[in-house]
């Protein structure tokens, strides 16, 4: 049975007992107080409390598991073994995971433990070695994780702290059975800590699964988005759309602009179109390599590139707080991934406008993104024709046999005989 925590205590980061070095990289990064999230999180974490953390992205939910698993780590004495590591964070995007292990090094910069990545798209024989000497924090891909387990590169048995970071995410991607493969692996008694920001129906089994007694705190429903988005709809025709794309990011040229494609060759296609009409763009998406998905992420952090197209495989792999917009160019057909696509602006306390398009074809999942977030998104431009009607998805084809039919009755009422067929041959002498 989960139990929330409902109780709300404002406290700084000092008032927790943390370990001087935690308190010196908090301070050198001149974070004073937690946000909602880690304000409930991290007191049960100290304490050893599985935790289950419900939360909108960009609230800090890397830094609520990431204070209390470094406290523990640095309270136990001794360097990892060979091919050991002390905790484990399973993420589901190798652009997520790289975000993870980039905040949590800053926070051990003034200690002696190893923070290692391990994710596909990179050499796995460099991700061999390095592992070989030990980690103390492993952050991974479950994949590549699995990948490397197959060839005895790791070994996990000394994992006491495991953490599922954007837990839903994994389930929508299937990773579910690298799970059921991986934890058994683990060592036990260990602390487990699932964060998410939605909360799907698996959720609760997942939590059942892996935690024990586990600690539920949500600082907002499920499928909510921050409070400082603005968000708005226009209805434009699928030929449209390039059109209106230009036209909004043309208002602010200086802008760090996020525009989602549902597909990968949709956002190559749509990223070099901006380039041939004079924007600064980039993009990523599955079909680039690892080197040019970092590089493209780097130059638009920096401002070196201005808009950076994406498929949902950057949803929750990008925390850039100066972020300013983010369009929808074509709605997700998950209305979870909706969520996760705007909470890339308004990061950190700040503002953000999150503007989507939506063409005929697109209004059930329009209706479904509203019914999961429980509003109705302002209209800015267009309206929808009169009796439109998303399209219906394909009917699944029924491979069960068909029913026998008679045949259709002759004229006295009784059914028409079946004729027997000849056996193969001559035929019967006259």
């Amino acid at each position: 049975m989960l139990r929330a925590v409902k109780d709300f205590y404002l406290f700084d980061f000092d008032m927790l007992g943390l370990a001087p070095a935690l308190n010196d990289a908090l301070k050198s990064a001149k974070l004073t107080q937690p946000t909602p999230i880690q304000n409930k999180a991290i007191p049960l974490a100290l304490e050893g409390h599985d935790i289950l953390g419900l939360a909108q992205t960009g609230t800090g939910k890397t830094l609520a598991f990431g204070l209390p698993l470094i406290d523990h780590l640095l309270a136990q004495p001794g360097k990892p073994a060979p091919k050991m590591a002390k905790s484990l964070i399973l993420a589901p995007t190798r652009e997520l995971v790289n975000q993870i292990a980039d905040s949590l090094r800053g926070l051990c910069k003034n200690t002696k433990l190893r923070v290692a990545t391990v994710v596909g798209g990179q050499s796995i024989n460099k991700q061999i070695m390095f592992l070989s000497r030990g980690t103390d924090i492993l952050v991974a891909t479950p994949g590549r994780l699995i990948d490397l387990m197959d060839r005895r590169a790791v070994d996990l048995s000394s994992v006491r702290h495991l953490v599922l970071d954007e837990a839903d995410q994994m389930l929508d991607m299937g990773f579910i059975h690298a799970l059921r493969r991986i934890a058994p692996e683990l060592g036990t008694p260990r602390q487990t800590m699932l964060f998410s920001a939605t909360m799907p129906k698996q959720m609760e089994e997942l939590s059942r699964a892996y935690l024990t007694n586990p600690q539920r705190v949500q600082v907002s429903p499920p499928g909510k988005a921050a409070d400082k988005i603005t968000q708005s709809i226009h209805f434009v025709s699928k030929p449209g759309k390039p059109h209106k794309l230009r036209e909004i990011l043309s208002k602010d040229m200086d802008a760090l602009t996020l525009v989602f494609s549902r597909t990968k060759h949709g956002a190559e296609k749509l990223m070099k179109g901006l380039v041939a009409d004079g924007f600064n763009a980039a993009s990523i998406h599955g079909n680039k390599s690892q080197g040019q998905r970092d590089r493209a992420i780097k130059a638009f952090r920096a401002g070196e590139i201005n808009v950076l197209v994406a498929t949902d495989v950057a949803a929750r792999g990008i925390d850039i707080p100066g972020v300013a917009y983010v369009i929808n160019y074509d709605l997700p057909e998950v209305p979870d991934n909706y969520v996760h696509r705007i909470g890339r602006t308004a990061r950190a306390g700040r503002e953000g406008e999150a503007i989507a398009f939506c063409s005929a074809e697109e209004v059930d999942l329009l209706r479904q993104i509203q019914k999961l977030m429980k509003i109705d998104i302002p209209v800015a431009s267009g309206t929808l024709p009169e009796g439109t009607v998303a399209e219906k998805p394909a009917r699944r084809p029924n491979n069960r046999r068909r029913a026998f039919k008679p045949k259709p009755a002759n004229g006295d009422g009784k059914p028409a005989a079946n004729k027997r067929r000849r056996p193969r041959g001559k035929r019967p002498a006259a």
